[in-house]
């Protein structure tokens, strides 16, 4: 038996072994990368617990380490992913505050490209008997985990440089307003603050909480329910820098409208220079016994970027010592810099949003079914955020005819886009209207060229303009007259075509008819695009089409097709150079028929296995992720 509150010596592998499943499991659903785990002994505890506690030693203990290799993910808070509020019936693991219950001290530390988070368990089975357990963060450093004690002090030099510069580190590139509000948190305590609190403003509505974060893990949902009926009501215009206000509690605001004051978090009137410290104790546990006694300062910053608010940071210090200047310059800082990541995340997401909404109008809702012929697909765009350069589509045709196509723009993005709007419709409305395949790609080639001439005549009068609009300022200037007597309004506007590069097209285009006795009667063509390839039940590989040049180059270039039929038990596969091109270093996935000898290994596969089975191959050829579009079309007679 041990004693209440403690742990036999002879359960502390048990306990181990909880802990670092709890942080295995915390790594694996929230860093999604290779977790490395460590287990060793100390002697001591690292440099600056016994200081930070007021203890002169502690006794030796197990360190258990979980490393991931995504520092920008920080730890949940317990029971929600990144702190976020609202139900959530996805498997999180039991939450962190297991591992507090168990460990003497965790916390985390970040390294460039590493984050560890770390629990120790005392060797003498005491646990946690007698006191809470104490999450400690810190910067990165090479010798061990643990805290680093910092001083007021501390931050005036050197401290506050290398804090500032991992802050900028963690919120570089994360594109989720929600992460950088999460990490904001993870950052702040309890290195500036012993709790803390983000609130997103949405647009037409009341500020959202994104989350809290707690020294103390077992008091967060009791602080979450308190500021969540005492949101922040900030000043207009945003007063800049942090200013302190009263520390939310039960009932504050209540007496701030007895008193005709501001309620907690509202940044009016209350300018650092008049610090009055708060009693309120959100620290010690809002509604605790110790709320009368124990002090506390409540810092409250609006987050700002390119002049409009965006939320608002809330923390809280405890003490009745006012805050340092160089914390209050520190705390500016980094809210702005947490400000500046929530706005370019949120440019990001509308930026998203309108290249999902452009790309599901330039691809087919869905893919038309084949009499007697199975289809397979896999479409991939390089970047989830922006419109891709691959397209595809399937559709009928009178005269129980099936086209289909697979076409490349040169480049990506909104250009891309352009000349994709501009191809997908005319190929519909051509094949519909009965024209073959050749035709086909003759008149969309004259399209593109027509196009193209224009937008060039369109530029080069662009920059005639600009050309006389430079010389006229000249003469003027050589005549000593003043630029506004020019009639310079009277040429035409330039940037409207500045930039302008000719698009080029390849594409693959095709028409199947199902035959009577089974299988279909292919005709395709192929304009400077991969060769489609056909797979026989025997395992061999040809080639289905021959080489020609790309779309929207040259006028005078007759396009030809190629006609055979589709067997049963036959696949024809149809890629874009996102799979045939795809780099290793210095080798293409496509060198010496790489993609002929994969295509031969999945003979006897459905139409949809033989994409999926490309498109692994097309993934494990590099580690790197792909860096082109992604598109396979596979048909297979049945």
């Amino acid at each position: 038996m041990c004693p209440p509150g403690g742990h036999s010596t002879d359960l502390i592998a048990d306990d181990a072994a909880l802990i670092a499943d709890e942080l295995v499991t915390n790594a694996v659903v929230h860093a999604g990368t290779t977790v490395e785990v460590r287990c060793r002994l100390t002697e001591r505890p690292p440099a600056g617990w016994a200081a930070a506690l007021g203890a002169e030693e502690e006794p030796p203990g197990l360190l258990v380490e979980v490393s991931d290799h995504h520092p920008s993910r920080a730890p949940a808070d317990p029971g929600t992913p990144y702190g976020r509020s609202g139900p959530y019936t996805a498997e999180y693991g039991r939450g962190l505050q297991i591992v507090a219950s168990l460990a003497e001290r965790w916390g985390v530390t970040y390294r460039t490209g590493l984050k560890t988070v770390w629990a120790r368990i005392a060797l003498d089975g005491t646990g946690t008997s007698g006191r809470l357990p104490v999450r400690v963060d810190e910067e990165g450093r090479d010798d061990e985990p643990g805290p680093r004690a910092h001083t007021e002090t501390d931050w005036r030099g050197h401290g506050a440089l290398s804090f500032l510069a991992e802050t900028s580190d963690l919120l570089a590139g994360q594109l989720d307003e929600e992460m950088v509000a999460a990490l904001a948190g993870q950052l702040l305590v309890p290195r500036l603050a012993e709790w803390c609190a983000v609130w997103l403003d949405g647009s037409g509505t009341s500020a959202r909480l994104a989350g809290v974060w707690h020294a103390d893990e077992t008091r967060l949902d009791a602080l979450r329910a308190l500021l969540e009926k005492q949101p922040p009501r900030p000043a207009d215009p945003p007063y800049p820098g942090p200013v302190e206000v009263p520390a939310p509690e039960a009932g504050n605001s209540a007496r701030a409208a007895h008193r005709g004051g501001p309620g907690p978090g509202s940044g009016t009137g209350v300018a650092p220079a008049t610090r009055a410290a708060s009693v309120d104790a959100v620290p010690a546990g809002p509604g605790s016994a110790a709320a009368a006694d124990a002090p506390a300062v409540t810092l409250s910053c609006r987050l700002v970027t390119n002049g409009r608010p965006v939320g608002t940071l809330l923390l809280g210090r405890p003490g009745k010592a006012p805050v340092p200047d160089e914390i209050i310059e520190l705390v500016e800082d980094f809210a702005r810099r947490v400000a500046l990541a929530i706005g370019a995340a949120r440019r990001y997401t509308r930026q998203a949003t309108i290249s999902r909404v452009l790309q599901r109008a330039l691809l087919p809702s869905q893919v038309a079914r084949i009499p007697g012929v199975a289809s397979g697909l896999v479409y991939e765009p390089r970047d989830e955020g922006l419109a891709g350069g691959d397209f595809y589509d399937v559709f009928h045709c009178p005269e129980d005819r099936w086209c289909f196509m697979l076409g490349d723009v040169q480049g990506s993005g909104p250009e891309a886009a352009v000349v994709t709007g501009l191809a997908r419709p005319w190929l519909r409305l051509l094949g519909r209207e009965g024209y073959q395949v050749g035709e086909v790609l003759d008149r969309l080639n004259r399209l593109l060229l027509d196009d193209a001439t224009e937008a060039a005549e369109a530029a080069s009068a662009m920059a005639a303009a600009s050309a006389a609009e430079t010389m006229a300022a000249g003469e003027a200037a050589a005549a000593g007259l003043p630029l506004s007597e020019l009639p310079l309004s009277e040429l035409p506007a330039v940037g409207a075509s500045e930039g302008y590069h000719p698009r080029f097209l390849s594409l693959l285009y095709g028409e199947l008819v199902p035959l009577p006795a089974g299988g279909a009667r292919c005709t395709v063509a192929s304009a400077g695009h991969p060769l489609p390839l056909l797979l026989r039940p025997d395992g061999t590989v040809r080639p289905a089409a021959e080489p020609q040049l790309l779309l929207g180059i040259a006028e005078n270039s007759p396009y030809e097709s190629q006609t055979f039929d589709l067997e049963p038990g036959d696949t024809l596969l149809c890629v874009t150079d996102g799979v045939t091109e795809r780099r290793s270093g210095g080798r293409m996935l496509d060198d010496a028929d790489g993609l002929a000898r994969a295509l031969a290994g999945c003979t006897g596969l459905t139409a949809q296995a033989v994409a999926d089975r490309i498109r692994e191959v097309v993934h494990a050829f590099d580690g790197a992720p792909p860096d082109d579009d992604l598109a396979l079309l596979v048909f297979q007679a049945e």
